[in-house]
């Protein structure tokens, strides 16, 4: 292993085992659940890539926590703690806890998003757009361009279009346009950054025809971490500042506890103004819990607190984005085509050109999916046309990235992990051609992809 990629900051006191697998069951796996990875049990699983939400390994520190949870039903000491490091870590002054970050999403939709609203943002994501459409909303991607592009160069693809956005507000009018949804880092796009300049301008023209800038900060550290790397300027600032920064440039956030936090389950819904922050309250009640919860334990939100802090460490989140990049680079030394430049949290294989022989709609990030599983072990995930879902007249939607994710838990696995991972995709690749489609068996109305059955076409 090249020196440049450093050993783990952290040792290991727990371990867990794992099921190694035969071919035979994983065969018979992956036939019961419809080459559907989603739907693969997890102790049939040897390496699971599947996502990095709610997969990290907490810390002592974060455990001994649990042991502190305050389980009153209203005003729970660990509520104040969590509430303190948003507002320290992130600067915003209102803070409505959820079990997850679509919790936070659902919220936001509601309480910001009126019939015939459109909302801009840097590329869509699945469960946001879903929310943003239930509450009446239409999603508009303004992201640059070489974002679509899987082998574009550029240090910041998740750049929002400042022309795109300008000509949507010129369109539409601001009056229909409730806020902009800046995710950082984008994950659709393949784990690509945000620069703090982007931030800036974004936040200037927002701020021009009072147009509220609302984060997706469930990567935001990662993104901070590409912008000491990558941005002239930032260098010599600490993680702390360079998020701090970033999130000046918003008026609120969602996020999901599930990644960047260091927890398992939990999220939160951040803002600065007062009014929409009562209205958040109001609907928390309905859907989560008490305003001091939100469906989270006491002891959720006691790790999340430290989680937070302990994820603003340079020396963890380096490890962290040169692991997903220690991978990349082992898959790309083997022919593998991925999205460029690698991620913050995954790696994300082009399918369409690894099986340039099957049409997208025989599903071949689908496809590609199972048979990384079928081969050994390692669960991954589609983030192509399946995920994309249909239009409103029923047809395929056919976004122009094709990607099955790799998605790299945080603190769980080792190098050793990922060089399996990348043997058996690069097998794969070298004998691509007997790869086959996919057909739907049973597709589920709305986020077919968690669900959806499938069936070779022989």
């Amino acid at each position: 292993m090249s020196r440049e990629f450093q050993a783990e900051p952290f040792r290991i006191k727990t371990v867990e085992p794992i099921k190694m697998t035969t071919k035979e069951e994983r065969e018979e796996a992956i036939q019961k659940a419809g080459f559907n990875t989603f739907l693969l049990d997890s102790k049939d699983v040897y390496i699971d890539l599947l996502t990095d939400s709610g997969t990290n390994a907490m810390s002592d520190y974060q455990w001994a926590g649990l042991m502190m949870g305050d389980e009153a039903y209203a005003g729970s000491k660990n509520w104040y703690n969590l509430e303190k490091a948003v507002q320290e870590c992130f600067g915003f002054e209102y803070v409505v806890p959820t079990h997850q970050g679509r919790g936070a999403e659902n919220i936001l939709s509601q309480i910001m998003i009126k019939e015939g609203d459109y909302i801009p943002g840097n590329m869509y994501f699945t469960t946001t757009k879903a929310h943003q459409e239930f509450a009446g909303g239409t999603f508009r991607d303004v992201i640059i361009d070489k974002a679509h592009d899987s082998q574009a160069e550029h240090p910041f693809k998740g750049n929002v279009d400042l022309e795109k956005y300008q000509a949507l507000i010129d369109e539409v009018g601001p009056e229909r346009i409730p806020y902009i949804c800046v995710a950082v880092t984008v994950n659709m796009a393949g784990g690509q950054p945000v620069s703090m300049e982007n931030l800036r301008k974004v936040k200037e023209i927002s701020d021009k025809y009072g147009i509220k800038v609302m984060f997706d900060a469930t990567r935001c550290v990662e993104n901070a971490y590409f912008i000491k790397e990558r941005e002239e300027g930032y260098q010599d600032k600490s993680i702390a500042e360079i998020l701090k920064e970033m999130m000046s440039y918003g008026d609120g956030a969602t996020m999901s506890g599930k990644k960047d936090p260091l927890v398992n389950i939990g999220g939160f819904l951040a803002m600065n103004d007062e009014e929409l922050y009562q209205r958040a309250t109001q609907l928390v009640v309905v859907y989560e819990g008490m305003p001091t919860y939100g469906g989270m334990a006491g002891r959720d939100m006691e790790a999340m607190a430290r989680g937070i802090y302990e994820s603003l460490d340079y020396h963890y989140i380096s490890h962290r984005v040169n692991q997903v990049r220690y991978l990349g680079e082992k898959l790309e030394a083997g022919g593998v085509p991925i999205v460029k430049p690698i991620g913050g949290h995954a790696i994300f294989v082009d399918a369409e050109r690894f099986l340039s022989h099957l049409p997208r709609e025989e599903f071949p990030a689908q496809a590609l999916a199972a048979n990384i599983y079928r081969d050994s072990g390692v669960r991954t995930m589609e983030r192509g046309t399946v995920s994309a879902g249909r239009d409103k007249d029923g047809n395929n939607i056919f976004p122009k990235l094709e990607t099955v994710r790799l998605t790299i838990p945080r603190r769980v696995y080792t190098y050793a992990h990922m060089d399996v991972v990348a043997d058996s995709i690069i097998n794969l690749y070298e004998n691509r051609e007997k790869i086959k489609g996919l057909r739907f068996a049973y597709e589920p109305p709305v986020l077919r992809f968690f669900t959806a059955k499938f069936e070779e076409i022989k």
